[in-house]
């Protein structure tokens, strides 16, 4: 299969307009012919818990609608971050749209004390298998938790995917924390982050695929808004930027 994680720059709060750079974005990966394509943490919001309460919505949401018809029309998988609506306060989720199937979300289950004012803790862990790969999510902070890595791994995951939002510090701890981890289990693994200003922070990209080996196949750069595309099946790595 191929998975193409897509580096965003995000407008603080603006929906529309970040849904709109989501879409541009998303077509310019289809010559690319992926199966799953995965955006970073609170993509269509920008990464901004002050704001979360104002921005919050659920997955049936109709400004999603372009995206479900996308994965209908040409079949593959999309995943975006928002916020969303919980029983007892507001997630942190990924929205999964898959071809005529119904929504999903991944919430995020292990959160930084820094989001505890905002956010609630995702309950459970969501799988996907593509093209007889299964396929498991984390954001951010999680990503570098080695229990929220283990609870995949006990579920017999194939790859693991991190959508995040983190400055140069989180990234180099990600550098690091990644390659030891894929080694360790032998599994591969994608992070996808933004670029841009964030909440009180500087995104700084790097996005990037590791193998099964721990070794850096490939990256992005820390400015600009760019898509990464790994082939499960031949394990390689090719980069297309948008300047």
């Amino acid at each position: 299969m191929r998975i193409c994680i897509v580096q965003t720059s995000s407008k603080k709060g603006a929906i529309s307009l970040n849904i709109e750079n989501h879409l541009g974005l998303i077509k310019c990966a289809l010559p690319l012919k992926p199966d799953l394509i995965v955006f970073p943490e609170l993509s269509i919001t920008g990464y901004e818990p002050e704001l979360a309460e104002k921005l919050v919505c659920t997955i049936e949401d109709e400004r999603f609608n372009p995206f479900q018809e996308i994965a209908d029309t040409e079949k593959i998988t999309i995943g975006i971050g928002m916020p969303t609506q919980a029983k007892d306060g507001i997630n942190i989720s990924m929205l999964l749209f898959q071809p005529r199937k119904e929504r999903l979300a991944y919430s995020k289950q292990l959160l930084h004390d820094d989001e505890l004012p905002y956010f609630v803790s995702g309950t459970d862990q969501v799988f996907l298998t593509i093209k007889e790969k299964k396929i498991a999510f984390g954001i951010c902070y999680e990503t570098l938790q080695r229990e929220h890595f283990i609870k995949a791994i006990e579920n017999k995951a194939d790859i693991y995917i991190a959508s995040v939002a983190k400055p140069d510090r989180g990234t180099q701890k990600a550098y690091v924390h990644f390659p030891s981890i894929a080694k360790e289990f032998n599994i591969p693994i994608l992070m996808a982050n933004c670029v841009g200003f964030c909440d009180n922070f500087l995104s700084n990209g790097k996005s990037a695929v590791w193998n099964r080996k721990g070794e850096l196949m490939a990256q992005l750069d820390e400015q600009n808004q760019g898509l990464l595309v790994y082939d499960t099946e031949l394990e390689e790595a090719t980069i297309s930027l948008k300047i």
